[in-house]
């Protein structure tokens, strides 16, 4: 059901060293990491993203990033039309966003609590 999860975190490094704590017995370890975000997962599959932001950034942008795993790009498309319709705000149109995976094409809603929702299919179809 999801793919992955995305969180807003005021302490970068600090959220990293919970994070690793709390999931190490689970087999979770940091596979990304830079001066902004930190991926965690299985080795190789980063599964919680921890973006950092400022204390006032994190105060104005609540809510919560998720991610569903979709079986087809038609999926997506599905996924995105059903959410407008349903009364969700636009956060980015059914497509392959490039710079995260060639094959990672996916679309983006703001539901109606102010959280960022996705789906996301990384097959390739024509």
């Amino acid at each position: 059901m999801f793919d992955h999860i995305g969180l807003r975190v005021q302490d970068l490094a600090r959220s990293v060293r919970f994070y690793e704590a709390l999931l190490a017995p689970l087999g979770v370890v940091v596979c990304m990491r830079d001066d902004t975000y930190a991926g965690l997962g299985q080795p190789g599959e980063p599964k919680l993203w921890l973006h950092a932001v400022s204390a006032d950034a994190a105060l104005a942008a609540r809510g919560v990033h998720v991610a569903f795993a979709a079986p087809s790009r038609a999926a997506v498309v599905g996924f995105y039309e059903a959410g407008l319709r349903a009364g969700a705000k636009d956060n980015g149109e059914p497509g392959v966003r490039a710079d995260y995976s060639p094959d990672y094409y996916a679309a983006f809603l703001i539901d109606p609590d102010g959280n960022n929702v996705e789906a996301v299919c990384y097959a390739r179809e024509a």
